[in-house]
């Protein structure tokens, strides 16, 4: 079987980047939410580099809705499409709101859990029909909104549509942490903080994604 792990497009080396390009990247190893290592290869298309820079600034970092529960929806498609390089990252601005690492592992279960308020459920619930394609009746609706304002609900649905557009294709291109501007552990999650701890981490049986070789 062909090695599915080989990175498959290049990172453009950082002294061939203008400066306003060689600023977003340094901010991406000081911050996180991008890492630098998926903002390195968008940077082949400058085009595309900014158009992903600017929305996700606007519909992730700033906006109207809840910051940590953008940061669930994020992860729970992290989990849903398996995407390893954005799911083994967190948002040190949704850390500081309240939320917990147990929150991010327990997210495929979120209907049962008792770990999420109902409005969390309600935009989990609503990033799940996104990713999935479901089918949604007036009771889903009334559910969300009696939660979220239709503007909230406009800007949840197009971050959902954003990341999950995203981590779907950054999935496929065989991508680490700690590859590009390397020596920070800016919104990595614990046990990914170091190159070392990566590898102990995921070589682990209870690593989340260990299914992926089943």
């Amino acid at each position: 079987m062909e090695n599915k792990t080989k990175q498959r497009i290049s990172y453009v080396p950082l002294e061939e980047l203008d400066e306003l390009m060689q600023a977003e990247l340094h901010r991406c190893a000081q911050e996180g939410t991008p890492r630098p290592e998926s903002s390195a290869v968008r940077a082949h298309a400058p085009n595309a580099f900014w158009a992903f820079a600017d929305s996700w600034k606007a519909l992730f970092h700033n906006g109207i809705c809840d910051h940590a529960i953008k940061d669930l929806c994020r992860v729970y498609i992290s989990r849903t499409v398996k995407c390893e390089f954005c799911g083994n990252q967190r948002s040190e601005k949704a850390t500081t709101a309240g939320l917990i690492e147990q929150q991010y592992d327990d997210l495929l279960n979120f209907e049962k859990s008792e770990l999420y308020d109902e409005r969390q459920k309600a935009a989990l619930a609503y990033t799940e029909a996104i990713a999935w394609r479901l089918q949604t009746d007036d009771a889903f609706w009334e559910r969300l909104h009696s939660h979220f304002s239709e503007a909230e609900l406009v800007e949840l649905g197009c971050f959902v549509a954003l990341t999950f557009g995203q981590q779907s294709w950054i999935q496929m291109l065989g991508i680490e942490h700690h590859q590009y501007l390397a020596g920070t552990s800016a919104s990595m999650a614990p046990g990914y903080q170091t190159s070392d701890e990566l590898q102990e981490t995921k070589s682990s049986p209870e690593y989340w994604a260990a299914a992926k070789n089943d």
